[in-house]
């Protein structure tokens, strides 16, 4: 038996940078489209569930490329699916920016959605089996406070962009940004190693599917399905209220869009402190508790942000606690799902729960553009949001702690 648990720092390291930035550039580019529905909306005439059901569109397809990645990165390794996913949501995040009516639009948001969603399935499964069993919560909790720094940098792009052009041809600037991930792809290739534990337990070119047949054996079955409703939960939760929420503080509140930007760092910023501190909660007191306590309250602190504070000043204190945590309690995901898994399917397990419960949380967006036709917005982001946190303390309810699991791999054998 061979443990994982001496590692060369300077590949860690790497795999460090490779997942963070990786995941930070997938946030980047899917807050341009965040900034840009409201312009979107106004360019081609389209009522809010239209525009909730492009981000639908993206989120679902994105179940379908992180299982599909998932279970890629258990075949051909981490490091050359991580560069693929990648590259994918690069290209069809620029391409967004010349789609010339709503169906073209639709089209490469929902292929943009195929690498969007498989680049947290294998970045996460990269940093899961080079870390520490003792570190690895806090490992990925900086891992997850990239996506803040992603958001940082696509409010900051927004607000720019949005004090020196209008609106149309505005968002398709910031589409045009999307392609900058791309160029990651190159440190990628030249400095990342596939994880030991990988190396070692690698499958053959004829098990391509295997590894996905694996997550729904009987053994595995049970956790596949309450890790999945958990994914679903905490994922319904965020993206009902983070899809909508520029458009929340600029119809609702009535704020300037440049105004709105302004106010959403100190979201941002209680997003980033969550992430890192969860992390290192995730490593204390375990993975189910950190969930739970996360969950209960980023379902108190929903209601309250978007109607308990009245005074837009008040905005800059229930900010950061909202996004402290309905953010940090995306950290406890990666070590989580990693260690609830056996290796020969981490990637396809991680890639499936996650994902498909993307997916499913990403019929939220378009629930909420359309129940705003009867209802505030804010209302319609409340109702969706807290169901999906009490979802997520039911499903961990069944799910096992997993704190400190050692990743353990046999030698391959000869053939």
């Amino acid at each position: 038996m061979t443990s994982v648990a001496a590692r060369p720092a300077a590949a860690q390291r790497r795999a460090l940078i490779a997942s963070g930035f990786g995941w930070g550039l997938d946030s980047f580019d899917f807050y341009l489209y965040v900034y840009g529905l409201p312009a979107i909306l106004l360019t081609f005439g389209l009522s809010k569930a239209a525009g909730g059901l492009l981000a639908t569109c993206t989120l679902v397809a994105s179940a379908v490329g992180g299982i599909a990645m998932g279970t890629l990165a258990d075949r051909i390794g981490r490091k050359r699916t991580l560069m693929l996913s990648i590259g994918c949501y690069a290209i069809f995040t620029f391409l967004s920016g010349i789609a010339a009516n709503y169906a073209q639009l639709a089209i490469f948001r929902t292929l943009e959605g195929l690498g969007f969603g498989g680049e947290w399935a294998v970045g996460s499964v990269l940093m899961s089996e080079w870390a520490e069993p003792d570190r690895r919560g806090r490992m990925l909790g900086f891992v997850q406070g990239s996506w803040a720094i992603g958001w940082l940098a696509a409010n900051l792009a927004f607000q720019i962009i949005s004090s020196i052009t209008t609106p149309n041809p505005g968002w398709r600037y910031l589409f045009f940004l999307g392609i900058v991930p791309a160029l990651f792809v190159l440190y990628i290739r030249r400095n990342v190693e596939d994880p030991p534990v990988y190396v070692q337990t690698r499958r053959t070119g004829d098990a391509f599917g295997a590894s996905l047949a694996g997550i729904f054996a009987p053994a595995v079955v049970r956790t596949t399905a309450f890790a999945s409703l958990l994914a679903i939960g905490v994922q319904g939760g965020y993206y009902a209220l983070f899809t909508w929420m520029p458009t929340y503080l600029t119809t609702q509140r009535h704020m300037p869009a440049v105004t709105s930007g302004s106010y959403l760092y100190f979201l941002i910023g209680g997003s980033y402190v969550g992430y890192v501190t969860a992390g290192y909660i995730n490593d204390a007191i375990g993975r189910k508790r950190t969930f739970v306590i996360f969950s209960l309250c980023s379902a108190v602190m929903v209601p309250l942000y978007l109607f308990a504070v009245v005074a837009d000043w008040q905005l800059l204190i229930a900010g950061p606690l909202l996004g402290f945590f309905a953010s940090g309690i995306f950290s406890g995901f990666g070590p989580y799902l990693s260690e609830l898994f056996p290796n020969e399917v981490r990637g396809a397990g991680q890639g499936f729960c996650y994902n498909l419960g993307r997916g499913v949380a990403g019929i939220g967006p378009f629930a909420i553009g359309w129940l705003s036709v009867h209802y505030v917005i804010g209302t319609a982001m409340t109702v969706v949001a807290v169901l999906s946190y009490l979802l997520a303390v039911v499903a961990v309810a069944f799910l096992p702690e997993t704190r400190g699991k050692a990743f353990v791999a046999e030698e391959p054998s000869s053939r």
